[in-house]
């Protein structure tokens, strides 16, 4: 493939050395729309699963707190800047990770070197230490959530924003009304000082409210100038969608901080199975636009924007259904959802079975793989949200301590939040409720170029 003049220049001006990735096609001086064209320093190729190396996993810090580390790990992120005085181990950096899931308070932890146990016995693996204890970044801004939902990404000064912050998002399993869901805070957990919360456009918060994740400068610059953040949730059921959603934002845009109340404006639908109705807090799929191998009772909690080198991928994880699915209780007893009056309801069954909601036969611990390209067509029309499809899935099941369900304990979700070291190329993924005391542990995954 023959460079044009304009890739020459950009060759040279990068010290001479030809580039690996380039353009498949080159816009022509007749083209109506050149920079549809990926410029050429975005990655061309994908991440492959097996591009994942597993390195291993390592504890959570004890914290003498009854509502410390268990039940934790719903929402994580990575900062950069973290831990300066750490070890030189090639984990720099720390993590802010909620904590349990009735507390929804956030610490900051370093990042040991992994270890991988082939036992999967949690006291084999190195632990973590806390660099800031346990605060609740929203002051007050949200009553009591049931079965929450959250979201952590750190973000460095963007326009408007002069300081890195940490971006969150909550929300729970009921939101009949559409409420304002998203702030920032700072840095210095005993000192958050939060700003917010801010509606995304108009859209529902079965879509908007979970997951929270940075997009790569170069890929915002070519298909969403301005908007750095990736932002979404998973409802199980279909009120939000048959698949996950995901849509891109930049709070910093619209003030520094946007008001109290006030509704974002510059949204970028990038992924959503179904169609958005203004005022309708379900997501219409009367289309059928589904998402290969969706499943009511799934659960995607995690998600991250993985480089390396010229490949890329925008990944999801969580807790995919297997076999048969239904609405009921755990043991198969199943519990009418048509609205028919006749039909007839069952006696709710005992302990440990007495749990109502969306249950399958088994499940999976899962990595969804989605091309970043196409997600960019999303953002500027070219094709429907539903339209792209994971291109590869990645199972995690052998690399957890406690894969499966566990009823008398109401364990059914296997993992939690993920995030990504981009300078350094490691992917973390939170296992949720890993041990017998409800603790998590981290895993830790290279993504090699």
């Amino acid at each position: 493939l023959e460079l044009s003049e304009e890739s020459e220049v950009l060759k040279e001006s990068e010290g001479g050395e030809e580039q690996e990735s380039i353009p498949t096609e080159l816009p022509s001086q007749e083209s109506d729309n050149p920079t549809s064209i990926p410029p050429v320093d975005l990655p061309t190729r994908l991440v492959d699963p097996d591009d994942l190396d597993y390195l291993g996993a390592f504890c959570l810090p004890e914290t003498g707190d009854e509502l410390g580390w268990g039940y934790s790990g719903y929402a994580m992120t990575y900062y950069p800047q973290g831990d300066p005085q750490g070890s030189d181990d090639g984990f720099q950096g720390s993590l802010f990770v909620l904590g349990h899931d009735q507390s929804q308070v956030v610490g900051e932890i370093s990042i040991p070197a992994p270890v991988i146990s082939e036992s999967k016995n949690p006291t084999e693996l190195p632990t973590a230490v806390m660099l800031q204890p346990f605060n609740d970044i929203r002051g007050g801004m949200f009553e009591y959530l049931e079965v929450p939902r959250a979201g952590l990404a750190y973000l460095p000064p963007q326009d408007a924003q002069t300081t890195g912050k940490l971006y969150f998002c909550w929300g729970q399993h009921f939101q009949f009304e559409r409420e304002p869901s998203h702030g920032w805070s700072d840095l210095d957990l005993s000192a958050p000082n939060p700003a917010g919360l801010w509606y995304v456009g108009e859209y529902t918060n079965y879509i908007t409210n979970d997951y929270l994740f940075e997009i790569p400068q170069a890929w915002a610059d070519t298909y969403t100038p301005g908007l750095r953040l990736a932002t979404g949730r998973f409802r199980d059921g279909h009120w939000g969608g048959l698949g996950p959603a995901l849509l891109a934002i930049g709070p910093y845009n619209e003030g520094n901080p946007p008001p109290p109340g006030s509704t974002l404006q510059q949204v970028t639908p990038l992924l959503l199975y179904g169609e958005h109705v203004d005022g309708n807090p379900e997501i219409d799929i009367s289309g059928g636009h589904q998402m290969d191998t969706y499943s009511e009772p799934d659960e995607w909690s995690g998600g991250a924007w993985l480089t390396a080198g010229d490949k890329s991928a925008v990944i999801l994880v969580g807790t995919k259904a297997i076999g048969r699915s239904w609405y009921g209780f755990s043991n198969g007893v199943e519990f009418p959802i048509s609205g028919d009056e006749d039909e007839e309801y069952p006696e709710v069954p005992p302990w440990p079975h007495d749990d109502r909601g969306w249950w399958s036969e088994d499940i999976s611990a899962q990595i969804l793989f989605f091309d970043p390209s196409e997600l960019g067509s999303v953002a500027r029309g070219e094709i429907e949200t539903w339209e792209p499809q994971p291109y590869a899935v990645m199972k995690l099941d052998d690399t957890l301590f406690d894969p499966g369900f566990d009823y008398e304990r109401a364990k059914r979700f296997l993992v939690g939040a993920a995030d990504f070291d981009r300078e350094n190329g490691l992917l973390y993924i939170v296992e949720r409720r890993a041990d017998e005391n409800d603790y998590s542990i981290i895993h830790v995954f290279r993504v090699e170029p």
